[in-house]
Formats: C-alpha cells, structure tokens, sequence
C-alpha cells in the first residue's frame, strides 16, 4: 500500500508583523505551520536575518570582520565606488566617530543575505562609556537616515537606563516603524507605551527562557493598549552546547500553544540574538596558541553562530540576528533551500 501524507492543519497562525516602511520592509510571522513545514503548507514570509553592530564599532580581533569591513567596494567598470572603511582606531571601545558607524553600518546593512539591521547600544551602559540618551538617540537617527533597511535598536541590557533609552530612541526614529529589543518585565511599561503607542513602533519582549514569563509579559504589554500585531517574543537565547536545549524546547512550546491550542498570548513571531551568544563563549573566544587542537579561534565563531542559528531556527525563531559574513551567508542559503 502507497504512502498517503495527510497534511498537518492547525487552528491558528502566527501574527504577521512588519518592520520597517517601503519595499525594503520586512514581515515575520504569519504562517500557520510548525517551523520550516514547507511540505504542510506554504510559508509566505521566510525567517529573516539580521546583522549586528554596536556604537563602539565592530569587532576588530575577528580577521573576517575587518576584511568585511575594511574592503572597499567597486562599481560594475572596476572603478573603486567606496575605498572601504579604515580599521585604525574601529573596536569596542575605540571612541570611534559618527561618519565611521555610519559606514559601517552601510556596509551592514549591504552585507549578502542580511535582511536589517540591528544596532546595539553598548556604550550607554553606566559601568561603560555612559553615553548619555541624547547621544544615542541622535547617533541611532543619524545611521537610519544613512542606510535603507528595517531598523532594530537593541539597549545596553541596564534595566533602568534602558527604559529612558529606548523610549528616547522611538521618538528619533518616528516614522521609521523600528523594533525595539527589548522591553522586559522591569521596564516593559514605558518601552511599550512610547514605543508603540506613542511612537508607532514595533516592540520587542523579551523573558527568560520560559513560556509562563513570556506569556506573563505579552499578557502585561497587552494591558496596555499595544496591538499583538506590534510585538515581538525574544524569548531569551543560549549558544548551542551552553543550555540550549531550555531555549529550543521553549521555542517548540511556544510554537506548539500557538498554533494548535490557539493561545492569542503566544502568537507573536520570535526574534533570536545569536550573535551575542555564539561569540562569547569559550568556544570561540580562547587563542589557538592556548588550544591548538581546536584550530582556528574564527572559525571556532562562525560554527557556533551557524549551529546555534540553524537550531533557533528549527525551534521556531522567526528571525536571527548574526554578525560575521560568512554566517549570514550560510544561513541565508540555508533558509532559501528549505523554503
């Protein structure tokens, strides 16, 4: 006897959530599928991707991510059209100038298979550089006035200097329909209400690594006033090897409430910061002096950011966010080939 497949349907979908305005938006959710069913039905808006950059610049100890950046680029005569950003003085904490984020964040922003851009605000942090709102805010508008891609504005992960930040940063970027990571159960309050009330942008809240406190705070930012269909779940994240496997079964929980007991309260699309993770780890941080075995350290990085991406996605994430080249490439084949 053949072998019959019956199609699995469920009750509910995914909300649909878009980011950013013009053709160059982008829109996560909307399926009603388990994640990557192509095969059950058809998944209209592909996982996205996002790469990372921070106020201090990009990281100057990774080889691949200077050439990345450092290469200029030429036009289709051969002629150089951008001799490519200088690496002398670029890197955590260098102090590096607003022209030079800029063009890093061009070259972001052009980088094969990236689909936005996402700008982490490291140097806000008190025990940091302490970069004041103002100077935030302003360096935030000047890049999004710069690039033409969807925009997500990540905090310096202080609650409390995070809640004036990011609300600070919604009224620079009126208009532009940004994502804002991330609103937690601390401070989600003001975050919620400027952002997407006041400011009409997207939110994104975040929790730790369970589907009770992900759905406590979608439940809270609900009560205010904010429509699901401006939230987006992060909901907590782990490099691969390091507790990840409480990261992919609360995904799979989450999509599963979702989509086959209808739960309103789960429905949002999920946002996975993997980069932040796979590149701290020991893994790809040690020297290859201090364990030569291991082989190189950047490629050690790129494994682990790949890895940890591919399973976040088969877990459910409805976008990554990535910062080396290569990884982004990876994934964005991988992503094509499935869809």
């Amino acid at each position: 006897m053949s072998f019959k497949r019956v199609p699995q349907r469920f009750p509910a979908s995914i909300n649909a959530v878009n980011i950013g305005t013009g053709e160059n938006s982008i829109t996560l959710g909307g399926e009603n599928v388990l994640p990557l069913y192509t095969f059950d039905a058809p998944i209209e808006n592909r996982p996205k991707i996002g790469v990372v950059i921070t106020d201090s610049g990009y990281d100057h100890n990774i080889p691949g991510i200077i050439e990345y950046y450092s290469a200029g680029s030429t036009s289709s005569d051969g002629v150089a059209s951008d001799p490519g950003i200088s690496v002398s003085g670029v890197g955590s904490g260098a102090g590096i100038d607003t022209d030079s984020l800029i063009e890093i964040a061009k070259r972001a922003a052009a980088m094969p298979g990236a689909d936005f851009l996402v700008i982490r605000l490291e140097g806000a942090h008190p025990d940091g550089e302490n970069k004041s709102v103002e100077e935030c805010a302003a360096l935030v508008k000047a890049i999004t006035q710069a690039v033409d891609v969807p925009i997500a504005v990540e905090g310096c992960k202080h609650i409390e200097k995070d809640s004036q930040l990011l609300v600070k940063v919604a009224e620079a970027l009126e208009g532009k329909n940004a994502l804002l990571l991330s609103a937690r159960e601390e401070n989600y309050k003001n975050i919620s209400v400027s952002g997407s009330l006041a400011f009409t942008q997207k939110v994104g809240a975040e929790s730790s690594v369970d589907i009770n406190l992900a759905k406590q705070l979608n439940v809270l930012i609900g009560q205010l006033g904010v429509p699901s269909s401006d939230v987006v779940m992060n909901l907590g994240s782990a490099a691969v090897g390091y507790g990840f496997e409480y990261v992919a079964s609360t995904m799979e929980r989450v999509r599963a409430a979702a989509l086959s007991q209808n739960d309103q309260m789960l429905q949002m699309p999920v946002i996975a910061p993997v980069a932040s993770d796979a590149w701290s780890v020991k893994e790809a941080i040690v020297s290859e002096e201090d364990f030569p075995q291991w082989g190189p350290a950047e490629q050690r990085g790129i494994s682990m950011e790949i890895s940890t991406a591919s399973a976040c996605l088969a877990a459910g994430a409805n976008a990554v966010i990535l910062m080396h080249p290569v990884s982004v490439a990876v994934i964005s084949r991988l992503i094509s080939e499935l869809m």
